[in-house]
């Protein structure tokens, strides 16, 4: 057990000291200093001639969200042709078929918004071409479209008084062009020498212990893992995820992985330090989300280091913790220490079952995607701290009896109505979405539809709650991870999740970039002795608090009928 608790710490501490020269190098790349890639600077400029792109054009935020928007909207309607048309496309040497269309809508929204729900098995769902060009593809852009949102409230954080959040075009291409290709590139090599398959086989067979000959799925898979942890998107191109061992090997490309899916977040958070000069701030912040994680993090390895109670009372020995549904390469240290990871960061790769979890380490799982900013994804963690800011800002203010303001501007309604309205919306889809999963297999279980209602749950009771609630809090978080119990392949679920996961990825964007942009048009306000400091550890705690108590009195019901209700009962 101390052997896991070291790796596990190991894989922290590497993470951290290569997160900050990475912060460094991300901070200058958007400034536009002199960096070791400016090799790349041809390549950009034709792609910007090509596109017709014009990279120094000024956009202040809805011109910054409407082309944001217009060109994901493009790439939904090209994801879902593909889909619905895979069996008939080249590179398919297994013969795997079409897409259904409600399953389409489902795969082409849950990549385009970073989510990566899988609503389909990897080895037999998708062909190597729609691997490649739909699901890496919007992989890449859709982690690129999380870091340009940042990077725009970067800039509007940077000058005192601007309308210019940047050109979106010019930083969604760098941000590609500079950080994913590299990072992945790197990352791609190291998987492939350690086993993932990267070649344009077909199926091999194998012929197990027991006599069995099985079907092997390869595929030019280590590319599309590399970006699935890089870019926080989280899709396997198995259906096992990262818990296959062609996929995720051995306990090196374990750490690997681990690092890669908290890298570019932390990153981005030492970043914003150094690109607008308020390094304290940056810390602050990353402070609060490191001791947010440890309170999830902790308790998690503790259960699943100490296995069930309920098999300890049929007399069971548990040497090495709850082993159900869990890879004997990790263990359960580095496999409960992933699902939290993978849940704060809406990354959502799994190395372990999640429905197999023990009830509370579910529930830690649920609290990382409800709070959803405790580094969060590629950029957007960012974001939806902020809109935290915003609302520990405005109380803050109204404790010391002055106009809220916020590095120099002044927070007034337009902007707090922005933020609470943001995290009311993901309690209105989360519960709201799960009680109408509820209505229906329990007052409609016997519906004459495909795959009836009665038929959604393998588990029963408070498991089986647990399950229908994660989905909707997957989908809102943009994570993808599930209670695998659930049988979520038939239209009502493709179709409701596919609602939630554009909602909840589009509007938590455009709500900070918009409140970015009315903060930045206003007269830049001097700080004096009464301002209230947003860089000291006091407001950090504040905003903590915040966080906690918005979290609790938003999902404490839910949480009590789900994994609570269930721990109880065991």
């Amino acid at each position: 057990m101390n052997t896991e608790l070291t790796g596990v710490i190991v894989t922290f501490l590497l993470t951290v000291l290569l997160a900050y020269p990475l912060g460094i190098y991300i901070a200058k790349v958007f400034a536009g200093k002199k960096t070791f890639t400016n090799f790349l600077n041809p390549v950009e400029r034709l792609i910007y001639r090509i596109g017709g792109i014009d990279p120094n054009k000024r956009m202040n935020w809805k011109e910054f969200v409407k082309a944001m928007l217009a060109i994901n909207m493009l790439w939904l309607f090209y994801a879902f042709f593909l889909l619905l048309n895979q069996g008939h496309l080249p590179l398919n040497p297994d013969g795997n078929p079409n897409m259904t269309p409600d399953l389409s809508f489902n795969t082409a929204i849950s990549f385009l918004v970073n989510c990566n729900l899988q609503h389909y098995s990897g080895e037999s769902g998708l062909t190597y071409l729609t691997q490649l060009f739909v699901i890496t593809f919007l992989q890449f852009v859709s982690a690129a479209t999380g870091i340009a949102a940042a990077v725009a409230l970067f800039n509007g954080l940077k000058n005192k008084t601007t309308d210019n959040l940047g050109n979106f075009w010019g930083i969604f291409t760098k941000s590609i062009t500079r950080i994913l290709l590299p990072l992945c590139i790197i990352m791609a090599v190291i998987l492939a020498f350690n086993g993932s398959p990267a070649s344009f086989d077909g199926k091999d067979s194998i012929v197990t212990l027991q006599g069995d000959t099985v079907g092997v799925s390869r595929g030019p898979a280590a590319g599309m893992i590399a970006i699935k942890h890089l870019g926080t998107n989280g899709g396997g191109w198995f259906g096992a995820n990262s818990a296959h061992p062609l996929e995720n090997p051995n306990y090196f490309t374990g750490m690997v992985e681990l690092i890669a899916q908290m890298i570019i977040p932390i990153a981005m958070l030492f970043a914003l330090g150094f690109y607008i000069k308020r390094k304290k701030l940056a810390y602050v912040i990353f402070g609060i989300m490191t001791v947010g994680m440890l309170f999830l993090i902790m308790p998690t390895m503790h259960w699943e280091m100490q296995g069930s109670s309920a098999i300890e009372k049929l007399g069971i020995m548990q040497a090495t913790g709850a082993m159900e549904g869990k890879e004997v390469r990790f263990g359960p240290a580095a496999s409960g220490y992933w699902s939290i990871v993978t849940t704060i960061i809406s990354t959502g790769s799994v190395n372990s079952m999640h429905d197999s979890s023990m009830p509370l380490s579910g529930m830690m799982q649920m609290l990382g995607m409800l709070i959803n900013a405790f580094y969060g994804g590629c950029g957007v963690g960012i974001l939806n701290y902020f809109i935290y800011i915003i609302i520990a800002v405005f109380i803050g203010g109204l404790m010391v009896g002055r106009t809220p303001e916020f590095l120099g501007h002044k927070v007034e309604a337009r902007e707090v109505k922005i933020a609470a309205l943001v995290t009311l919306l993901s309690a209105f889809l989360i519960k709201g979405g799960t009680a109408l999963a509820a209505y229906y297999f329990v007052k409609h279980g016997n519906a004459d539809w495909a795959v009836q209602p009665a038929n959604w749950l393998n588990n029963p009771g408070n498991h089986g709650f647990s399950e229908m609630f994660y989905e909707f809090t997957s989908s809102n978080a943009n994570n993808g991870s599930g209670f695998e119990g659930l049988g979520d392949n038939n239209i009502f679920w493709n179709v409701t999740t596919g609602f939630v996961l554009l909602l909840g990825r589009f509007l938590p964007i455009i709500g900070p970039i918009a409140i970015i942009g009315l903060l930045a048009k206003k007269k830049y306000i001097p700080e004096t002795a009464g301002t209230l400091k947003v860089d000291s550890l006091t407001f950090g705690m504040l905003t903590f608090a915040i966080i906690i108590i918005i979290t609790a009195l938003s999902y404490f019901p839910p949480l009590v009928l789900g994994p609570i209700a269930e721990f109880l009962g065991m």
